[in-house]
């Protein structure tokens, strides 16, 4: 070997050497990745952001009171199943865990903006994030949260991975899980959400610290119908069901196209579509912290 290294030229050896540093770099990174098999018939007794949460409380040296009430997918509001699929994620049913067409998207956004404005993430990526890796925006740290998606939706499958991103999604200070969630915001369980409350619920979201579903502005109110009326063109929700959450959002009524025949969530009319706004751009690239 030694004499195989010494023929080679400086410029050989240079990348001979670069190249074995970067394969040790890929299989530690592959090394340090979870098994989330395990997952897939026991619940997580905490996560990694809920750790972080008592962490910065400790070092403000406030109180954490953690509410976190653990339900199977079927006790949980289909209305909020829908809403966040069709807020956070549409694809969710049909990508690998990670969503490369609006990945592409929004690294074409971004750098033809100049900013870290989109972030693209999906149902699945956000589950991996929450569980197990921390909210920068470190390059190895969202390889990591790329591969462990890749590992959660093959181990896993769909189902499974909703019902761990609805009971461990952050809704406030110390509030994880859409069980704790409507409790504290609407005082019911999450089998009995309605329309409006899920909507509202999955507007918070990813920063329920700058929208919480107690905020009573016009913006998030607007944010919340058009979930509702995605709801309805999906044939989640009838003409009097929408109809009953425009009035609990205080919204004016919107004449609405028919549910789609298939059940799908077909993409909303380009008028119910709102640009995204510069909260929604720092909540695409900051930790929502609480204050």
């Amino acid at each position: 070997m030694r004499r195989w290294l010494a023929r080679r030229t400086r410029v050989e050896r240079v990348l001979l050497a670069v190249a074995a540093l970067l394969l040790a770099g890929a299989g530690a990174l592959w090394l340090s990745l979870p098994d989330v098999r395990p997952l897939a018939t026991a619940s997580p007794t905490t996560t990694r952001m809920i750790e972080l949460r008592k962490k910065q409380a400790a070092e403000k040296k406030r109180p954490f009171h953690l509410r976190w009430e653990w339900r199977p997918l079927a006790r949980i509001s289909p209305y909020l199943q829908r809403a966040a699929v069709l807020s956070e994620d549409a694809q969710f049913w049909t990508h690998d865990g990670v969503d490369w067409d609006a990945m592409k998207k929004a690294a074409e956004h971004d750098w033809h903006e100049r900013a870290m404005e989109r972030g693209a993430s999906t149902i699945t990526q956000q589950v991996a994030k929450n569980l197990y890796l921390s909210p920068s925006r470190n390059p190895v740290r969202k390889l990591r949260e790329l591969l462990i998606a890749r590992r959660l939706d093959a181990a896993l499958g769909k189902s499974r991975v909703l019902e761990l991103y609805l009971n461990i999604a952050e809704w406030g200070d110390g509030i994880f899980g859409a069980e704790a969630a409507a409790r504290r915001w609407f005082g019911c369980s999450a089998a009995a959400l309605t329309p409006a409350q899920a909507a509202r619920l999955v507007t918070a979201l990813p920063n329920p610290f700058k929208r919480s579903p107690a905020n009573g502005s016009r913006a998030l109110a607007r944010k919340a119908a058009r979930l509702v009326r995605g709801l309805h063109r999906a044939g989640v929700i009838d003409d009097a069901a929408l109809a009953d959450a425009e009035r609990e959002l205080g919204v004016a009524p919107r004449e609405v196209s028919a549910p789609a025949a298939n059940g799908a969530l077909p993409e909303p009319p380009e008028s119910d579509v709102a640009e995204p706004d510069d909260s929604e751009a720092a909540d695409a690239t900051e930790d929502p912290t609480p204050e």
